[in-house]
């Protein structure tokens, strides 16, 4: 599959007052990211367990608002916070809002701090990713049934590296896959993925976009990425300060590619 490489930045919600995350979405539109992503948690995960911290949905509205040419997401939604069908009216909501640049990024869940401050039921990792494989065609079935209908078929991006459980969701379900891990680990999983594609009689090499967090510059980190078969490259920054020098780095390189 030969697709334009892209450059997206996940603003962690976490540490920071809203107007410096109101800023820092504005910053990374100006420089020129594609896409601009928050996560789905109700705590940090990295500094004070107990610092700021905002609400994922409720700021894509706000972003889709807020910016022109940027697509929108979380990196990932948790299933288990919300009824499918609910999830799918709040994300055609924002795909509305946003004139078409949603994407429904989307996990099986893992944080239990958020499932117990906030009363939802922990259970079991095959658990939650059964009831992610559930949740998929209702999500797309409500799409379907809304009135009015998404502005076009909202591309649904799924985390997660489980190979026998997870892929198998990714093969059925996905138009981006998220993959946690090095160049060598997503080769690998890239691999198993098509083989399940195969299984379910989708052709995943050519219809499911690969995608990786970056953390170095791109002179350590894009080649090996590119030759596994990513073209979505995403930086992650944090509260307060939202430093955007290293996407600005792996912009230049995008740009220099041509």
């Amino acid at each position: 599959m030969s697709l334009p490489v892209r450059i997206g930045v996940q603003l962690q919600p976490q540490h920071a007052d809203y107007g410096q995350i109101r800023d820092a979405v504005r910053r990374a539109e100006d420089l020129g990211v594609d896409v601009v992503f928050n996560w789905d948690h109700f705590f940090p995960l990295t500094g004070d367990p107990d610092g700021k911290h905002f609400e994922c949905w409720t700021m894509l509205g706000a972003w889709a608002e807020q910016t022109e040419r940027v697509q929108l997401g979380a990196l990932v939604t948790c299933n288990s916070y919300r009824n499918p069908e609910l999830l799918a009216d709040m994300a055609r909501t924002v795909d509305h809002i946003s004139g078409g640049r949603l994407i429904l990024g989307i996990g099986a869940g893992w944080f239990q701090k958020d499932y117990d401050q906030f009363g939802y039921e922990f259970g079991t990792a095959g658990g939650r990713i059964a009831d992610l494989a559930q949740a998929l065609p209702r999500i797309k079935a409500r799409w379907a049934a809304s009135n009015p209908a998404p502005t076009r078929q909202i591309p649904v991006l799924i985390g997660g590296g489980g190979e026998r459980k997870t892929l198998r969701v990714v093969a059925e379900h996905a138009d981006v896959w998220h993959s946690f891990g090095d160049a060598e680990t997503l080769a690998r999983k890239s691999a198993i993925l098509d083989e399940h594609g195969v299984d379910v009689g989708r052709d995943t090499a050519r219809l499911v976009e690969r995608s990786a967090a970056v953390s170095r510059p791109p002179q350590e980190q894009a080649e090996g990425l590119l030759a596994a078969g990513a073209t979505l490259l995403t930086v992650g920054t944090s509260g307060p300060d939202y430093d955007l020098s290293l996407a600005a780095q792996w912009l230049a390189w995008r740009d220099a590619r041509g």
